[in-house]
Parts: C-alpha cells; structure tokens; sequence
C-alpha cells in the first residue's frame, strides 16, 4: 500500500508554488513566506485575480511583491502553466493589482482612524512623534517641502534621542488628489500611524505597496517597527 499523500489546506495546496521550505514564485522559482509573496487564483470567468488576502478557494500560484514580476508573469504567460487551466491573464493585471494594493491600504487607514491609531495634521504628528507615539508617517506626494523638512526633523530628533538603530518609517505614497478620489474627507498632507492592531495594518500594508512599486524594495527610511530601550 503506498504512502498516504500528506494533507495540506487550499492555500497550500498551490502548483508551482509549493515545497518543503515555502510557497514559491512562478516567475523567479524563488520560495518565500506569505507575506513576501502574492498568491493569484483562478476566477470562475478564466480570467486571473489576485488573492490579497489568501483567501480564494481553489489552486492558486504565487509572485513576489514587486509589479515587474507580475507583468512578466502576463507576458509569458506563466499563470497558465502555474494553474494548470486555460487563464486568461489581463494586460493590465499589473496595474490592477497595484489599485487594489492601494484601494486596501486607504480601508486600513481608515480603520485605523476610527481606532484613533491613525492622525492628521503636522501639528499633531510633530507631537506624536517626538512623544514617541508614532510609528511611521505618511506625507502627500505634493507636500510643501518644508512641511516634510520640519516632519523629519522631528523624526531625527526621536531617533538621536533613543538607543535605537531603527527610524520611524516615511512614506510617499499619494498625491494628495489621488488620496481625495479614494478617502474624500479623510484625504490628508501628513499624517501619522500610532501604535495598535489597526496601526500596524497600515504599515503592513504600505510596506506591501512600496515594494510593489519599488522591485521588491521598500523606499520608507527608517523601519517597520521600533523597540525602545
């Protein structure tokens, strides 16, 4: 009688994706954890969708968070070796995945205002980060540039003052116009993520776009997280 065939859940159960050490990207063959990867299903109408929050029924494959890679996934058509089925990948998947990578960050933060994890205003964010409740900012794009200067300052100021290697993240992420469309009147030109479960989302979740748009790089100086002394 042969050896039973091990059990494992949807999500895990992922063709060209799957080995003992972790899910593995179509395009680089390179294995990596959940978190540094994008896991891709097929929807019911053949088309390719992306599973953000790998929780999609079915097979699904995986790319590395970085926008080039998803594109030359489309290009070669790799989702459909992956899948094992007759997918249609749409030319533009690349740019959707980034609107949804967006559309789910702006939800996040929206959370976290509700939380009270998530300010506006330099004012308040000057405060909250040179009393240590910060812990990463958000600047528009189009920001006045002294508005950031006075913001990094601060920023430095926390960190010389800290036995810490880490800074406090920063991120360029919207224009302020982009983030009017998605947010309306929670659009903002800086504003500060503090410390909790709806905060951390945020960061998470803007690490994930960064990267995206970066090959697979984050941009933000300074860390994710801190520790204090």
């Amino acid at each position: 009688m042969s050896a039973r065939e091990p059990t494992v859940s949807p999500e895990d159960d992922d063709l060209a994706g799957y080995d003992v050490n972790g899910r593995m990207c179509i395009v680089t063959r390179e294995s990596g954890s959940p978190d540094e990867l994008i896991r891709f299903v097929a929807a019911p109408d053949g088309t390719v969708v992306a599973d953000l929050k790998r929780q999609l029924p079915g097979r699904g494959c995986w790319v590395k968070i970085d926008r080039a890679l998803v594109d030359k996934a489309v290009a070669k058509k790799l989702f459909a070796r992956a899948l094992k089925t007759d997918v249609k990948a749409a030319a533009d998947l690349g740019e959707t995945v980034e609107k949804l990578l967006m559309q789910q960050l702006m939800q996040m933060m929206n959370m976290a205002r509700k939380a009270g994890q998530f300010i506006s205003g330099s004012s308040k964010v000057d405060a909250a980060i040179r009393s240590g409740a910060a812990i990463a900012v958000f600047h528009a794009t189009d920001a006045a540039a002294d508005g950031v200067r006075k913001i990094d300052q601060a920023r430095k100021a926390w960190h010389l003052g800290m036995e810490t290697e880490e800074e406090i993240p920063s991120y360029h992420l919207f224009s302020e116009s982009e983030m009017e469309g998605l947010m309306g009147q929670n659009a903002f030109i800086h504003a500060a993520v503090l410390a909790g479960q709806a905060g951390e989302g945020v960061v998470k979740r803007a690490k994930m776009l960064e990267q995206y748009r970066n090959g697979g790089q984050s941009r933000a100086a300074g860390g994710a997280g801190r520790q204090k002394q």
